[in-house]
């Protein structure tokens, strides 16, 4: 056996593994929106990373292996620094990056050497030289861009909901146990070899060693996916009670406008009785300032959609009672085509949004909501716009939550967005002047 296989792995090259794995956290942050700095800054925080690991990792290479474990912990946390200081995360979402970088950065650095010292072997490359020095520069750097790339493939086509990444500090218990259990196994050989569980084989060691880790990865990666998929079934759940929701209001509001005709219809009749009987001016005035105002009544949210009219009047009636000025402009007739549960969906979500926020303004003069709906070079458009005289922060598109829960916020937005795309539509949020507008596109020939 060549003393190749007898040597453990440079120091130099876990550093460059854990460098790189945390340059595809960020990359992966990058792509999903939550980086916290780019550009010169970026490289800079990056260059002082791996210039902190690579020498850190060479410093401690001939400290006894008593402190083997204490210098693993402060890797890990030179980890846990450079992707907190790349990725705009909480510290706890990032010590799950760092959990999961950290073991990739093991099976990286251990594929790579085991293949390096077998290719060294087989070859019989063992002199000094140039032929060596090129097989250990690509191999390292063959090894390290297949593992890295896959990785940021395999998880860059996913579209993972941002609530999954939202972890609470009892929630790492899992994936760290799954990385120390790992961790200990592939090194359990290395600290000492007449154990259970060890081998005194040199290419078992080897072995055991990057197929653990390997199967690592595998569950950390299975962990997430899970993760994910519970998290995306929950989004469409709470979507799908925002719809429900929504559809419920519709037929309560119909069943109490219906109930409100049928008392003004009664009211017109004993006004019209009253009427007949001699009466003085003064109840005459009076008499015609209640029919004036049932007429007013009778003509308001007559929009040409029934179900828009309906809930039109179910939201004008409860912003009247809470000061709220609601004017609305709109073309029903150009919803026909659309499904009664989207009409609910979307219009029922952009006044309740935009209610929200109206009721937060103290000045009721400046509770101000409009609602239009035009078709426009053939497009259906669909314009909410409320007073809003905070600055807003968005993220993916949505304003930022100022409530307590903001792993799980902006389902009314994504369940207009939902409604709009079954008809080819797209849905754009402006915040400009002290006024927050949301416009929802949708073309003709969807019908």
């Amino acid at each position: 056996m060549n003393s190749v296989y007898l040597s453990d792995i440079p120091r130099v090259i876990t550093a460059l593994a854990e460098w790189c794995a945390c340059l595809t956290t960020y990359l992966l942050c990058a792509h999903n929106h939550t980086r916290r700095i780019s550009g010169p800054r970026l490289w800079a925080t990056l260059g002082v990373g791996l210039a902190v690991q690579c020498l850190f990792m060479q410093l401690t290479d001939e400290l006894r292996i008593i402190f083997w474990l204490p210098c693993m912990m402060v890797a890990v946390a030179l980890m846990f620094g450079l992707i907190a200081a790349c990725c705009n995360m909480p510290l706890v979402s990032v010590g799950y990056c760092t959990v999961r970088a950290f073991l990739l950065a093991e099976f990286a650095a251990s594929l790579e050497w085991q293949l390096y010292s077998y290719a060294l072997y087989a070859l019989g490359w063992q002199e000094e030289g140039m032929r060596k020095g090129v097989l250990s520069v690509l191999m390292l750097a063959g090894v390290y861009a297949a593992v890295f790339s896959f990785l940021y493939w395999l998880e860059s086509r996913r579209a993972d909901p941002r609530a999954a990444m939202a972890f609470q500090l009892k929630e790492l218990w899992s994936p760290i146990l799954i990385a120390l259990t790992c961790f200990f196994l592939s090194n359990l050989s290395f600290i000492n070899s007449g154990i259970p569980f060890t081998s005194t084989v040199l290419t078992e060691i080897y072995n055991i060693r990057t197929l653990v880790d390997l199967a690592g990865v595998a569950m950390l990666y299975a962990y997430h996916v899970q993760r994910c998929e519970f998290h995306m079934q929950r989004e469409l759940d709470a979507i799908q009670n925002i719809l429900q929701n929504q559809y419920n209001q519709y037929r309560q509001s119909r069943e109490s406008i219906d109930i409100i005709n049928h008392k003004y219809h009664d009211l017109k009749h004993q006004i019209a009785v009253l009427r007949a009987e001699p009466d003085a001016a003064r109840r005459s005035a009076y008499l015609d300032g209640m029919e004036e105002k049932i007429r007013d009544y009778e003509a308001q949210n007559k929009t040409g959609n029934s179900v828009l009219d309906t809930v039109l009047t179910g939201k004008s009636l409860y912003c009247a009672r809470h000061g709220i000025e609601l004017t609305c402009v709109a073309d029903g007739a150009r919803l026909e085509f659309m499904d009664v549960m989207d009409i609910c969906t979307i219009f029922g979500n952009l006044l309740d949004n935009a209610i929200e926020c109206e009721l937060g303004i103290k000045e009721k003069e400046k509770r101000l909501i409009h609602l239009a709906v035009y078709a426009k070079k053939g497009f259906l458009v669909i314009q909410c716009e409320n007073y809003c005289p905070a600055q807003l922060e968005f993220q993916d598109g949505l304003p930022v939550t100022t409530k307590q829960d903001k792993a799980y916020h902006g389902y009314g937005i994504k369940s207009i967005r939902h409604a709009a795309d079954k008809y080819g539509g797209t849905v754009t949020i402006h915040d400009r002047d002290d006024w927050f507008e949301i416009n929802t596109m949708i073309p003709l020939n969807a019908q």
